[in-house]
């Protein structure tokens, strides 16, 4: 019998490259990775052997505002698994770049379901939304369960509002297998250094190193978040397309820990080898509007699948403190956050 073959777009980011991670040790499939051809590898150079050497592991080249070249990877490829989880995912540049986050995301999802649609329902595909399209949350509707109304908080959120409903509507409309998955916050090695806790971390490591005074400089510290790690998050969208895959079915995933931005910044300093960091709030890490209650009801997706996050807050920012280092000591960061 002819391997399943797995799609990842975004496969060079922190969740794409997990996602490869989790699946050469849990499966058998051939895993075909897609990104730009300018996108660094990185995050991918612990596998630079196996690349493109008959050893599973395919790169393919592809961009999301380019119809075609999401035509000729499909037609390369022909998964049997779709994980899409190319995005402009961060929510500050969304402000400064809006017209760019909406077709990357909106469109760029749509245009990879058209690539696709050929196919019919054979693929199983994961379209990835966020959290964020639910915004602004009063308290009372804590925790936030599937239903909750739409209020996003930036142009990337609206982005995911469109992301979520074009894999909806493609697998109500077409009959393909698709579905959405709205994650909260999810971290760990890897993470972009410009998300808060990953440019923290990034922050103590330098100040650790010497190559920065002992200042962390802060966005708005006052945002409830819920955390995740990484690879708790891959194993659950691995669950997601191969456990009774549900056409349609969007859900919530999510941590179990809850704290401010705030107590999670504090926890980093308690690992810090450097006992008299500063804090400092810079304006031009504000959001204009922020997501500031994110706690999720993931009830619905653990039901179906029975996923529980196993990996402890502590051991998530241990780990991401820890790439930091790794990373300096072997000299490939740049001190520019």
């Amino acid at each position: 019998m002819e391997k399943k073959r797995a799609l990842i777009t975004g496969v060079t980011g922190m969740v794409g490259s997990h996602m490869v991670d989790f699946l050469l040790e849990n499966t058998d499939w051939d895993i075909w990775g897609a990104c730009r051809w300018r996108s660094p590898l990185d995050n991918l150079r612990h596998l630079m052997g196996r690349i493109n050497a008959r050893d599973r592991l395919f790169l393919t080249d592809f961009e999301l505002r380019d119809t075609i070249s999401m035509i000729r990877m499909v037609e390369e490829v022909k998964p049997d698994y779709v994980f899409h989880l190319a995005a402009q995912s961060y929510p500050k540049t969304s402000f400064t770049a809006p017209l760019d986050t909406l077709d990357t995301n909106i469109m760029g999802t749509a245009r990879l379901l058209e690539a696709l649609r050929p196919l019919g329902d054979g693929p199983v595909i994961h379209v990835c939304a966020s959290s964020e399209v639910f915004g602004r949350v009063p308290a009372e509707k804590l925790p936030i369960d599937e239903e909750c109304t739409f209020h996003p908080a930036s142009p990337y959120a609206i982005s995911k509002v469109g992301t979520d409903l074009v894999g909806r509507y493609y697998a109500e409309a077409y009959g393909m297998r698709v579905m959405t998955t709205r994650m909260f916050t999810h971290t760990g090695p890897r993470r972009g250094d410009v998300f808060a806790e990953s440019t923290f971390a990034k922050q103590i490591a330098m100040i650790e190193a010497g190559i920065i005074p002992p200042v962390v400089k802060t966005g708005n510290l006052k945002s409830m978040r819920t955390w995740a790690d990484v690879r708790d998050a891959v194993r659950a969208y691995y669950l997601l397309v191969t456990k009774d895959p549900q056409p349609g079915a969007y859900y919530n995933i999510g941590g179990t820990f809850s704290c401010t931005v705030e107590d999670m910044l504090h926890h980093l300093l308690s690992l810090s080898t450097v006992k008299d960091i500063r804090v400092e709030t810079d304006p031009g890490r504000v959001r204009p509007i922020d997501a500031d209650l994110q706690v999720p009801n993931t009830a619905k997706f653990r039901a179906h699948t029975g996923w529980e996050p196993v990996i402890a807050f502590e051991k998530t920012m241990a780990d991401l403190l820890e790439y930091w280092r790794d990373a300096i000591r072997s000299g490939r960061v740049y001190p520019n956050r």
